[in-house]
């Protein structure tokens, strides 16, 4: 049973980039569907019905859209097909960036070896994606006057960075930016923003190079996409009400660890 503080039952979310069957947006979705929430999920390609049909397999309420969320109008459409459904949008949680199956043109490099092409697609796939859905779900929530947006940043720019990686660190450290702004100016509407910033996560999309980089935080593994679920879905609830504005980081000590040596 579901205590009060906890439960969801007839909020609705929108989760972007939860396409992928081991990402942290399809886990994310789990996480809220057994909360209560009926949850809409977008990803670049008809994979996310498939993720769709396995949650309503598992009693969720699901619909899964198809949408390029770095397109201004993409968003706009994202929204109005979920008030148009269920005439509310409650959750927010913009996990669309990093890597998409869709996505040939993503590059990484520091200042002196990143066109501006490419740093300016790297801000629009992990940053603008997260302005433009939020940016469209901001009316809605302010109609009910209750609202959670968490934004799925990462440890690599608010907290620390990777070599070669400057557009992607930009993006998601202007992420947390971003939340804050949000929180200062929707607290009064009952609408909180928070960010979690994952470290080392065992996906499918995880590089030999990063397991390797797991294996050597404090926990000596990299964590699961449902560890990063459960933080994003309790910023999600009634409990977490008086939580705003906050980048929490789940990277299993790996950013507090002087000593790294095994």
């Amino acid at each position: 049973m579901v205590t009060t503080g906890l439960d969801l039952t007839g909020r609705v979310a929108l989760v972007t980039g939860a396409g992928s069957p081991t990402g942290i947006g399809f886990a994310v979705c789990r996480r809220l569907g057994a909360l209560g929430a009926a949850v809409v999920l977008t990803a670049t390609t008809d994979r996310v019905h498939d993720r769709a049909g396995e949650l309503a397999e598992s009693g969720v309420q699901a619909t899964g859209l198809v949408a390029d969320l770095t397109d201004p109008t993409a968003a706009q459409t994202v929204v109005a097909a979920v008030t148009s459904r269920w005439d509310r949008l409650d959750i927010l949680v913009n996990n669309a960036g990093m890597t998409s199956v869709t996505d040939s043109d993503a590059l990484s490099g520091g200042v002196d070896g990143l066109g501006y092409d490419e740093w300016q697609h790297s801000l629009r796939r992990n940053l603008d994606t997260a302005f433009l859905t939020t940016r469209a779900a901001v009316p809605v929530m302010r109609r009910s006057a209750w609202g959670r947006i968490v934004m799925v940043s990462s440890v690599t720019g608010p907290v620390m960075a990777m070599r070669q990686d400057a557009g992607y660190a930009a993006a998601k450290a202007a992420m947390v930016g971003l939340t804050r702004s949000l929180a200062v100016d929707l607290a009064a509407d009952g609408i909180t923003a928070n960010a979690v910033a994952p470290g080392w996560i065992a996906t499918g999309s995880q590089t030999d190079d990063e397991r390797r980089e797991g294996q050597v935080t404090p926990v000596r593994r990299s964590g699961t996409a449902d560890e990063i679920a459960w933080p994003v879905a309790w910023l999600c609830t009634p409990g977490a009400a008086y939580l705003s504005g906050q980048c929490l980081v789940v990277d299993g000590g790996n950013s507090v660890a002087e000593q790294r040596a095994l």
